[in-house]
């Protein structure tokens, strides 16, 4: 019974080897599909999911839709994200009022998970598809969000 199982076990390992031998010969026969990345910088296709630089959008008015509740920061798994707010008498109901000073975002330590962008509550993030983050400084990496502009590719 040892000697049948042997030799069942011999044509099963070349049928095995077989096998990967064919995906290997497939893939060798297939054309190249290498990108030359600087000269077809701009021919790059990236799926809408795709996370590269975070982002918060304004309007027209300058305006975005940021209510500095602070929860992209304290999700934020190592510390990327500042949420720097203070606090401002509304005028028209007399209420506190949260106001968002300044946004900070640390390019250089992002782990690009997306958690900010999923907790916003009202979608004042975002991610964009810029990628090239080469920069000579570390401070260039330091982005402030809510100014309009700021939060270009370094």
């Amino acid at each position: 019974m040892k000697v049948v199982n042997y030799i069942k076990n011999i044509f099963v390992g070349i049928w095995h080897l077989g096998q990967g031998m064919y995906v290997t010969m497939l893939n060798f026969c297939r054309p190249k599909v290498t990108q030359q990345y600087p000269e077809n910088r701009g021919r790059r296709e990236y799926g809408e999911r795709f996370r590269a630089l975070l982002t918060m959008p304004h309007d027209a008015e300058n305006h975005h839709k940021c209510i500095a509740c602070g929860m992209c920061m304290n999700n934020c798994p190592n510390g990327t994200i500042q949420v720097v707010a203070r606090t401002e008498t509304d005028p028209a109901t007399g209420k506190p009022k949260r106001v968002l000073d300044k946004h900070l975002y640390n390019l250089g330590s992002c782990i690009f998970c997306g958690l900010c962008v999923s907790v916003c509550p009202t979608g004042a993030i975002r991610f964009t598809n810029e990628f090239e983050h080469a920069v000579f400084t570390k401070e260039r990496l330091l982005l402030q969000l809510n100014r309009p502009g700021s939060s270009q590719a370094p």
